[in-house]
Formats: C-alpha cells, structure tokens, sequence
C-alpha cells in the first residue's frame, strides 16, 4: 500500500515526481520543478478543496472536495471524484471515470471512459467517452464521439458528432454527423448534415443540410432545410421541408410544406394540408384538407377530403374527391369519385361517378354514371356505358366513340 505525503493548508510546494499518495490541505497551490514539467504522482491525490496544480498533473486516482484548478494537462489512470465542488482543467484531460457533482470544465480535450457531472460540463476541444451523464448542461466546442450521452438540461457541440444514443431532457444543438438514436424532449437542431436511425422529439426538429435516416417522430413541428431520406415520419403539428423528400411513410396531423418533390413507398396521411413545389408520389394518399402539387400520382388510391391543386393532373387507380371538394387540373384513374356538391375539371377513367350535385367541365370514361341534379359544362365521352339521374345538366350531348382522347 502506498504511504502519504501530506500538504498543509494554504501552502505553496514545488514537486517532481511523488512516490506515495498526495494530501492537500485546502487552498493549496501545486508548483512543477520545471516549466511546463508535470508533476506525478504514483498513487491517489486527495484535495480537500480549492486546490491549484499550477502545472500539469499525472496520478492513479484524484479524489477532492471542493474545486480544484489544473493549470496544464490531467491524466489521470483510474478515477476523478470531486465531491461538492467544480474541476477546471486548462489543458488536455483524460480519466477512465469522472464523478462531479457540479461542474466540469475542460479547455482543450477531454478524453475518458464514464463520466458523471452533476451540474454543467464545458470541454473546448474535442470530447470522446464511452458514457457522459449530466445533469444540467453539456457545451462542446470540437468534435463529440461517445456511446451515449445523457443531458438533463440542454446540450451543445459545435462540430461534427459520433453518438450511439443521445437523450436530452431539454433542448440540443448539434453540427451534423452521425446520432443513431436521438430522444429529446423539448428541441433538436442540426447544423450540418446529419445521419441517423431514430428521432424521437416531443416539441421541435430542425435539420440544417442534406440529412439521411430511419425513423421521425416528433410533437410538434418538423423543419429540414435541405434534402431528406427516411423511413418513416410522424408529426403532430406541421413539417416544411426545403428540398427532395424521399421515404416510405409521412403521417402529419396538421400542415405540410414541401419546397421540392415528396416521394413516398408507402402511404401519406395528413390531416390538414399539403403543398409541395414539384411532385408526390406515394402508394396511397388520404388527405383531410388541401392537396397542392405540380403533379400527384398514386399507385393505389388517393382520397382528398377538402380540394385538389394540380398542373399536371392527379394519377391513381382510385381517386375520390370529398364532398363540396375542388379539383383543379385533371384527373386520371381507373376509377374516379366525384362526391357530392363536388367539383372537378377534366376527369378521365375507366369508371367515373358523380355523386348528387357534382359538377365537372368535361368527362371521358368507358363507363359513366353520373346521379341527379349533377352538371357537366362541357362533354361527355364515353365507349361502353353511360348512366343519367334525374334532372341532370348537360351543356352538350353525350357522344359515344370508339376511343378516348389520350
């Protein structure tokens, strides 16, 4: 077992290497014998509080109470415990596991393994650990790599990142790389391009850059400026994407707003609205409110509740617009609904109805019904079969061809 060398209190000593453990008295100041040397220590230091290393410091273990100071470099083999107090360190640092209870500040790289501040960690430089728990606030200025990280408060790191699982209780802001799970439960922002496998947000998203991941879901509102891949997003209030959006699924209970094309595998369910510059393409399309796009086409089904804005036209096996719904630009299907009180322009398909009251300027089906009190502005043109109600208006007669305009 190692003997001790005790420090009185509101001493100065100069020292070189230290074959024993290290006391320190409080308020103690720690001098190397050279410039820039670095004092070591074969065995344990114990601070018992406001303790200044005016130097750089090697030792198996630091145990302290209080705050203690490292004016240069910290390696430390074994474990850091600062208990009831802060550690500041103004060069390098390195430990296999770090307990602070309140604040931990590293001003060029920290490198460890568990790390346990209670309070706010602040590292400069670069900081890689398998574990980081703390429990107000965690500021990185270089570069993040870590299995998991856990924030109380709110996290910051302004350069790339490398995190297996982050979970934020507050806010965080990140500078791009890779996060493969992000739980965060207030706000989550990346300044650079990002990849991951799970967002779980309970307020607000926004991603900076061209971003590529799995899994969206989020309380609030969703923003990526740039274009995005992903599996699956789920947004309770409203999305804006600026770029080309492409993935499997998109479920949104309010607003969306696409600067560019929106290419789905699966299925988009959006309770409100959507508008998007250029394109949607998806395998089925339900839509509460408004459906805006240069072009709409679904391999299955679309189904819009409110109105229809297209230049190109909307495609599909099935396309029904709800009642008193509006559909502007064409229609191409192999089935479309008109419902009631509904309008469309010019709509085209195999079979076509027109619910009570519907109007549309022209229609081109094989197989037509359109029930009472329906007006059609302009013609009809049918080649198999063709069904009036009652008091129906047609501007023209209905003419029966051999082929349908394309």
């Amino acid at each position: 077992m190692n003997s001790r060398t005790s420090i009185p209190s509101r001493s100065t000593i100069t020292l070189d290497t230290v074959n024993a453990d290290l006391e320190l008295g409080r308020h103690t100041t720690v001098k190397a014998s050279k410039p820039q040397a670095t004092v070591t220590v074969l065995g344990t230091v114990y601070c018992e509080g406001d303790d200044v290393f005016e130097c750089s410091l090697s030792a198996e273990n630091l145990e302290a109470e209080g705050t203690v100071g490292i004016q240069g470099d910290l390696e430390i083999k074994g474990t850091v415990e600062v208990e009831d107090g802060s550690l500041e360190v103004y060069g390098n640092m390195t430990a296999e596991e770090v307990d602070v209870d309140r604040t931990l500040y590293v001003k060029k790289n920290f490198t460890g393994t568990d790390v346990d501040v209670g309070g706010s960690m602040e590292v400069e430089g670069n900081a890689k650990a398998e574990n980081i728990e703390v429990g107000g606030t965690f500021d990185a200025k270089g570069e993040v790599a870590a299995e998991s990280i856990e924030v109380g408060g709110s996290l910051t790191v302004g350069s790339i990142s490398s995190i297996k699982s982050l979970e934020v209780g507050g806010s965080a802001t990140i500078t791009g790389g890779r996060v493969e799970e992000i739980d965060v439960g207030g706000t989550f922002e990346s300044n650079g391009s990002l990849e991951f496998e799970e967002i779980d947000v309970g307020g607000t998203v926004r991603l900076n850059g061209k971003s590529k991941g799995g899994e969206i879901e989020v309380g609030g509102t969703f923003e990526s400026d740039g274009d995005l891949a992903f599996d699956a997003i789920d947004v309770g209030g409203r999305v804006k994407i600026r770029g080309m959006a492409t993935g499997e699924h998109l479920e949104v209970g309010g607003r969306v707003d696409i600067d560019g094309s929106l290419r789905l595998s699966g299925t988009l369910e959006i309770g409100g609205r959507i508008q998007a510059t250029g394109q949607i393409e998806a395998e089925n399309i339900e839509i509460g409110g408004t459906l805006e796009a240069s072009r709409v086409t679904a391999k299955e089904k679309v189904e819009v509740g409110g109105s229809i804005h297209t230049k190109e036209g909307t495609h599909g096996t099935v396309v029904e617009i709800g009642r008193k719904g509006e559909v502007k630009g064409p229609v191409r299907a192999q089935r479309a609904i008109i419902s009631r009180d509904a309008h469309a322009e010019n709509v085209y398909g195999k079979e076509v109805l027109l619910r009570t009251g519907a109007e549309a300027e022209n229609i081109y089906g094989e197989r037509i019904t359109i029930e009472a009190h329906c007006r059609i502005h302009g013609e009809i043109l049918y080649t198999d079969k063709l069904q009036l109600g009652e008091d129906v208006s047609l501007a023209k007669n209905p003419q029966r061809v051999s082929t349908l305009p394309p």
